[in-house]
């Protein structure tokens, strides 16, 4: 590691990692104080803290209100609809209590599943804490989903509840959500017994009689609600958050209590550097882990004030284009630690410099960055803009906090552009050949970033009721060894700094979301006239990644004519937009006559990406027909460049 005080840290968290782990859990409350740390006797199943009791909300919430009770904890701002509130502690924990109170009500118990499909509402974040007060589980599905990966993430979670709204804005567009819902619940072979609707008055609201319940007038009814936390097991189940996969079914991501707890109370000291009354500004969505981890959660742990931002980085609040709107709420809410993507820092990108420097930022100390790869001038022009650290991470969905960053919390080191940093505290990272499962231990070896076990805590428990896809999927990818795969190749530098070059497996990165291609690909080979389609991530200058679809139309003629061409390609377009989501929507879709593979039939993907990305596509030697690259760089001639806009 470049830090001896650093490395210290870090090599005892891997050394000595019980008495670590146990210091860092004293910064959480315990109604149980653990007497075990961790319980690695079924691996790669691990339990932290067993057999001691906590509370993810009280942790949250109830903790601060007699020291900051007035102090604001949640920020809920709107361009879309020109709206802020500003909720203290004491006025979320009445919030969260009246919002528990109508779950009870509805009949969700501890363990009982609560689905939130919301858009960036403060009663979203309500929804959740209530949830983790009682004990039940959230399941938050991202607003972009359409009917289908809805209805697949209903089926898979049971919810006895979902709780949603009316509908979601946009750039000024509004989203209507429940005509989704009621379509994925059709679609579904589990129905919830009730549906919680919050009625924002965007979209005509047709309620399900005996099944939906406006959020209002339940509100009102249990206005004085008072619902103590529920005090849990540390192992006990929080949340299930669903990421892509390589198959077309998604994970759910099954994270933890107490091991939770712990790792976001200690990321906010020794990563983000929060401190009690300070403003933390993410402007990720509740739909992804982001939002989870440093939206609503590791702020409120730290006892930070939260602004939860519904809106475009663009979009003013009074509905005009604003480059500006976030350093304007940075200085409204005096800032101190802002988290984005870099996606949404070369949106800005495209507007003048000065748009950065209109407001006092001057309470701003840092911006990090996470999502996809930071690439360098991107990080150089934000950084120059702002002349604050930028300061990269990396991590996933399903290990809940950064893996590879810099921990200035612990000992202040400089960041270097084009890496995310080195392994934070808690994570024995390596790198090893995809092959023969050697570890890669000299500078810029290329290799698969994988992580040692035990996993620290915070990260996924399992696959929820999928112990054995947990097992295959994460943990039995690398011949001779049994370590976490993150699918990422990644450099090392003399230094201990990581690079992250790109995905192992068939997982695309599109503007910090993450997508199985294989979902993709079935989404469009159900189309009448698609005799097969691959689908592959293509670098894009604006979103890191774009999908691209090369498929083999039923009708040979489709591939020589234009207009053909065009009409199939719109009608492809719409049904991923209707079953999967605009978010998944492909960039473009080529049409040739076959599609390259070797011999024995396997795709050769990343020839067919070298080619959409004007690289050498490398030794073609097991290609069983040499046209199907050609058709591919002609289809490409004959299309419309590929863009970010789809």
């Amino acid at each position: 590691m470049p830090s001896s005080t650093y490395a210290d840290f870090y090599r005892r968290s891997i050394d000595d990692r019980d008495a670590f782990w146990a210091e860092q859990a004293a910064l959480i409350d315990w109604q149980t104080p653990p007497q075990q740390i961790c319980d690695n006797s079924r691996p790669p199943f691990v339990r932290w803290f067993p057999g001691a009791t906590t509370n993810l909300c009280h942790n949250a919430v109830d903790r601060h209100v007699p020291k900051r009770g007035e102090s604001a904890a949640l920020i809920h701002v709107s361009s879309e609809t020109g709206s802020e509130r500003i909720y203290s502690f004491n006025e979320l924990h009445r919030e969260v209590q009246r919002m528990a109170a109508i779950l009870l009500s509805l009949g969700v118990r501890k363990g009982d599943r609560v689905l939130i499909y919301m858009p960036m509402l403060a009663e979203a974040a309500f929804a959740m804490l209530a949830c983790t007060r009682i004990g039940a589980i959230h399941s938050v599905v991202f607003g972009g989903f359409a009917a289908v990966s809805l209805a697949s993430r209903i089926e898979d979670a049971e919810p006895r509840v979902v709780v949603s709204a009316d509908a979601g804005m946009r750039g000024g567009k509004v989203v209507a959500y429940k005509p989704l819902l009621d379509e994925a619940i059709r679609h579904s072979r589990h129905q919830p017994e009730s549906v919680l609707l919050v009625d924002r008055q965007l979209a005509p609201l047709a309620l399900v009689e005996g099944r939906d319940h406006l959020y209002a007038p339940l509100r009102m009814q249990y206005l004085d609600a008072e619902v103590a936390c529920e005090w849990v097991d540390a192992t006990h189940t929080s949340y299930t958050l669903y990421t892509s996969g390589t198959t077309g079914k998604p994970k759910g991501v099954q994270r933890d209590t107490g091991g939770y707890a712990v790792a976001l109370a200690a990321s906010m000291r020794h990563i983000f550097e929060g401190q009690p009354g300070e403003t933390y500004f993410s402007t990720s969505d509740i739909g992804w882990v982001v939002g989870h981890s440093y939206i609503v959660y590791g702020p409120l742990i730290a006892g930070m004030a939260t602004l939860m931002y519904e809106g475009l980085p663009v979009r003013g609040m009074d509905g005009e284009p604003d480059p500006s709107i976030w350093w304007k709420l940075v200085e409204k809410y005096k800032v101190t630690r802002m988290f984005s993507a870099p996606t949404a820092v070369r949106v800005l990108k495209k507007y003048d410099a000065a748009h950065l420097r209109q407001h006092d930022i001057s309470s701003l100390k840092a911006l990090y960055l996470a999502g996809e790869p930071l690439d360098e001038p991107t990080a150089r022009w934000i950084s120059e803009g702002l002349g604050v650290p930028i300061i990269d991470n990396y991590w996933q969905t399903e290990s809940g906090w950064p893996i590879l960053t810099i921990a200035n919390g612990v000992e202040r080191k400089p960041s270097r552009f084009g890496s995310p940093g080195v392994p934070m505290y808690g994570y024995n990272v390596k790198l090893l050949d995809e092959n023969t499962g050697a570890e890669l231990t000299g500078p810029n070896q290329k290799g698969v970033l994988v992580i040692e076990g035990p996993l620290p805590p915070g990260c996924l428990q399992t696959v929820w009721r999928d112990d054995a896809r947990f097992v295959q999927t994460y943990w039995s990818s690398v011949p001779g060894r049994q370590v976490y795969s993150t699918f990422d190749w990644g450099i090392r530098d003399a230094d201990g700094y990581f690079f992250i070059l790109g995905r192992s497996d068939d997982v695309i990165n599109v503007a910090g979301h993450r997508l199985g291609t294989r979902e993709i690909e079935e989404c469009i080979s159900g189309h009448a006239q698609v005799a097969e389609v691959a689908v592959l991530g293509v670098a894009d200058a604006l979103k890191g990644q774009v999908a691209v679809a090369f498929a083999v139309p039923r009708d040979a003629a489709t591939v020589a004519d234009e207009a053909l061409r065009l009409r199939l390609e719109g009608e492809i377009m719409k049904r991923v937009d209707a079953e999967l989501g605009a978010v998944a929507r492909p960039a473009r879709v080529f049409f040739v006559g076959l599609l390259p593979k070797t011999r024995s039939g396997k795709l050769l993907r990343r020839a067919m990406q070298a080619v959409c990305e004007g690289r050498d596509a490398g030794d073609l030697s097991t290609l069983d027909d040499p046209t199907a690259l050609v058709q591919i760089r002609q289809a490409m001639q004959a299309g419309k460049p590929i863009s970010a806009a789809g």
